[in-house]
């Protein structure tokens, strides 16, 4: 059976400039804050994913009208109706789960299906109830269905989370906006995607304030009072992430652009200890090494601690250092998944629990290996391009959720690789 697969070839360096995408974790949470504008908004530097593609199918199964133009989409959420997420959606892609709030908000109903797992880990969405529960949503489970329902209406609450979680931060902003009184949301997520949701729901004539600190005021106004609007979204903190780390791996100098850098500060502080020369600009980072990486320790946190989502690329970073690195998951029990394909390659790891031991090796061999999720799928890519021989990298899918024309980007630096059809 043909399958599409990356192939990565030993290769000298990765050197040059790329120009960052836009953030795949805060467009596709715009395109649903879209249904609160009740007309065509427009979403500026939108990325050209897999993931943004199910989003918009998501929105349009309720009523909307979605059109792209390169990199920008408008969002028509006029003939929005009280309808349902689909399962064959939803299922494809847990972010659809961010309809919830808005939907809830205009109709004051939301008809979801479960998102079910994921690859790395449960991720349940307990958080996401309990923040909207306390603004007078009802959750009933109705044949794999949430039922959501506000009889009495939305009204404003003090909220605090268990834990900073992105998604129930957000479902809980998208929903306390047009609730009667005042919302003060305590331990909410940090995330810059945070912060950029919360600038388009303001330009929409809400009234936001605080987002990106760990308190978050919000002050309800009439759904009628909203409208359409018109945003550009930030650019993509963990492709950029993701490229640095393979300036880091490779020598470099590597420079990403259309990032801020304030996104990245624990990443960059690591790969500082690490034995990298991390330069910053305005909207840019420049990353290059003469030295031997170094071992490091390591647990991921929410923002602004360090990023799961960049843990699988440092971990190959690990697996080449001098030294012995330690890292811990404390985010997603399952992101360990890829340690298993890097050993395929050479990497010496040992794991225990949430924890990872990864003791430096002086080459890596390339081997036929499989992305186990988005992030591990792009890691693996670049320990091809390191490692002596080539890399046969398979299920590619995950990598197209969340990184746009990654291949093409990584030629443009001097990559020995590409994306072919086998079988």
């Amino acid at each position: 059976m043909a399958e599409e697969v990356i192939i990565a070839r030993e290769s000298k360096n990765l050197t040059g400039t790329v120009q960052v995408s836009g953030a795949k974790n805060s467009a596709l949470k715009l395109i649903a804050a879209a249904i609160l504008g009740q007309g065509p908004s427009t979403i500026h530097n939108v990325p050209l994913i897999s993931d943004i593609d199910i989003m918009s199918q998501v929105v349009e199964c309720l009523g909307a009208k979605v059109q792209r133009q390169g990199h920008t989409l408008q969002v028509d959420t006029t003939g929005v109706q009280d309808g349902e997420a689909p399962y064959e959606l939803v299922s494809k892609m847990r972010a659809s789960i961010s309809v919830l709030g808005p939907m809830v908000g205009r109709f004051g109903h939301a008809r979801v299906a479960m998102p079910g797992g994921c690859q790395i880990g449960a991720r349940k969405i307990d958080m996401h109830l309990v923040g909207m529960s306390q603004l007078g949503v009802s959750f009933q489970m109705d044949h794999g269905f949430l039922e959501a329902s506000c009889p009495e209406g939305l009204h404003g609450a003090q909220i605090y989370l268990e834990f900073a979680s992105v998604g129930a931060t957000e479902n809980t902003m998208m929903a306390a906006v047009v609730a009667k009184g005042h919302t003060t949301i305590e331990n909410a997520a940090r995330e810059p995607e945070i912060v950029d949701l919360a600038n388009m729901l303001n330009a929409m004539g809400c009234k936001v304030s605080g987002a990106g600190n760990s308190t978050i005021e919000i002050e309800g106004v009439p759904l009628e009072s909203l409208h359409p609007c018109e945003h550009r979204t930030v650019g993509d903190r963990i492709e950029a992430g993701t490229f640095l780390v393979g300036g880091a791996l490779m020598g470099g100098p590597l420079t990403v652009t259309g990032i801020d850098p304030s996104f990245l500060r624990m990443a960059t502080m690591k790969l500082q200890a690490m034995g990298c020369d991390v330069q910053l600009g305005a909207d840019s980072i420049t990353v290059s090494r003469t030295r031997p990486l170094q071992a490091t320790d390591i647990q991921t946190l929410p923002h602004p601690g360090f990023p799961t989502d960049l843990q699988a690329q440092f971990m190959l970073l690990a697996a080449v250092a001098e030294g012995t690195s330690r890292i811990t998951e404390n985010v997603f029990e399952n992101r360990f998944m890829f340690a298993a394909e890097l050993m395929r390659m050479g990497a010496t790891i040992y794991i225990e629990d949430h924890h990872a031991l990864v003791e430096g090796v002086d080459h890596l061999e390339g081997a036929p290996v499989e992305s186990t999720d988005l992030r591990g799928g792009a890691a693996l890519v670049l320990a091809g391009l390191a490692a002596e021989g080539e890399t046969v990298i398979r299920a590619i899918h995950h990598i197209d959720r969340g990184y746009e024309d990654y291949v093409g980007k990584l030629e443009a630096l001097g990559a020995n690789v590409e994306r072919r059809v086998i079988g």
